[in-house]
């Protein structure tokens, strides 16, 4: 794969595209062996191409087929396997046809996009103006797909991902467990004790905002076969992994809580002063989460503590703001003020300075249920940003663990 674009190198964009098309090509059976970005320079953009087809039997550019003169891939592909750019009027016909239905004007400029490597077939692209380009070179298949991403979804679900499913003649499957409460090093050590990876397997640890993701992947003829695979592996690994397991492949430890609270009929509030809104913002990003979260209490400031969440005076003066005693009454608060089953409490230091003598990154989740409340106290790593938003997976972990509904996989 070879992402074109000085301002992929610059930074000014990501190269969100390798991580989608990286996903869809290795489910139809073509996994990514090698990924580069390059600039807009044709003699750079030739250089890649030719580096990839020494490493891969397809090779699937990205960018660079817009209308300006920086958009050089079709130059660069038709320089790489020696050919002249030929004029297409088809093509031509399809950008005015495109122009008429905008009822805009059609810069001259456009028409570069009817030109194409001679030998090549142009790929269809319904929403946008860029034609993609399928260019075979013996036995090795060259594809140039637009840039920007709903574009390059577009073309690529047209035939292309279809075209390498059944140029593989293979099904890539994986399985993944997501584990919250565990680090890196704990998950792997469970993991290698309970299972002997097979050949033909592949296994990887995915870490990050406090969630260890355990990933196995094999390819076979079909799903089913692969399936047969990977299933036992993944029975062995969740009862290895027990209580850390909340969820596979797509799950969110945000949707799964979401779930849980919505089949038990139950309700969540929450009061926030470390996260600011942070672990609110979690729970309400999701599809539904009206029907199990009721609402949340920003209490930054010590006073509002009292005011808005019932934090008595007596508990902040002897215990603190950040304290395990006032995070419970976080929980409480929110609680019963809101009118929900369970109610969580976060507090805690941010940075960049300690608070009430109490060293960066200390942190107190509460929630309270309808049963008793649970605390969990515990000393986050990282900058300002990071201690946030690892704070709310440690307040979705600790709600997750204390419903009563048992995880059950989709």
């Amino acid at each position: 794969m070879v992402a074109v674009g000085d301002e992929l190198l610059l930074g000014d964009i990501v190269n969100g595209n390798a991580a989608w098309l990286g996903s869809e090509l290795a489910a139809v059976g073509a996994p990514v062996t090698h990924s580069s970005m390059v600039g807009d320079d044709v003699e750079a953009i030739v250089a890649a191409i030719r580096h990839a087809l020494s490493l891969a039997e397809v090779v699937v550019l990205t960018g660079g087929l817009g209308p300006t003169t920086d958009d050089v891939t079709r130059d660069a592909v038709a320089a790489a396997a020696g050919v002249a750019l030929v004029r297409s009027p088809a093509l031509e016909e399809q950008l005015r046809e495109k122009f008429r239905a905008y009822a805009v004007d059609l810069p001259a400029a456009v028409m570069r996009q009817a030109d194409v490597p001679e030998g090549a077939t142009p790929l269809d692209n319904p929403v946008g103006t860029a034609p993609g380009l399928r260019l075979e070179l013996g036995q090795q298949l060259v594809l140039a797909l637009p840039g920007p991403p709903h574009e390059l979804a577009a073309v690529a679900r047209g035939g292309v991902l279809a075209e390498l499913r059944e140029r593989s003649g293979q099904v890539v499957l994986t399985r993944t467990l997501h584990c919250a409460g565990l680090g890196e090093s704990n998950v792997a050590e469970l993991v290698e004790e309970a299972i002997e990876v097979p050949a033909g397997v592949d296994l990887a640890y995915l870490a990050g905002g406090g969630v260890v993701r355990v990933r196995l992947t094999t390819a076979a003829a079909t799903q089913a076969r692969a399936a047969e695979v990977l299933d036992p592996l993944v029975a062995r690994l969740q009862d290895a992994l027990g209580t850390s397991v909340f969820g596979r492949d797509g799950d969110t430890l945000a949707g799964v809580v979401l779930r849980r609270l919505t089949a038990a009929g139950a309700t969540v509030a929450v009061a926030e002063s470390l996260t600011g809104g942070l672990l609110g913002a979690a729970l309400t990003d999701l599809p539904g989460s009206s029907a199990a979260f009721r609402g949340g209490l920003l209490v930054y400031a010590t006073d509002l503590k009292t005011s808005l969440a019932g934090v008595g005076e007596d508990v902040l003066a002897e215990h603190g703001a950040v304290s395990t005693q006032t995070a419970q009454a976080l929980a409480r608060g929110c609680r019963d003020r809101l009118g929900a089953t369970y109610g969580i409490g976060v507090t805690g230091v941010a940075g960049p300075d300690e608070q009430e003598g109490k060293p960066v990154g200390t942190v107190h989740v509460a929630v309270a249920g309808p049963e008793a409340v649970v605390v969990r106290s515990v000393r986050l790593p990282g900058d300002r940003t990071r201690i946030r938003l690892l704070a709310v997976t440690v307040a979705l972990d600790l709600l997750r663990r204390e419903l009563p509904e048992p995880l059950a996989f989709r």
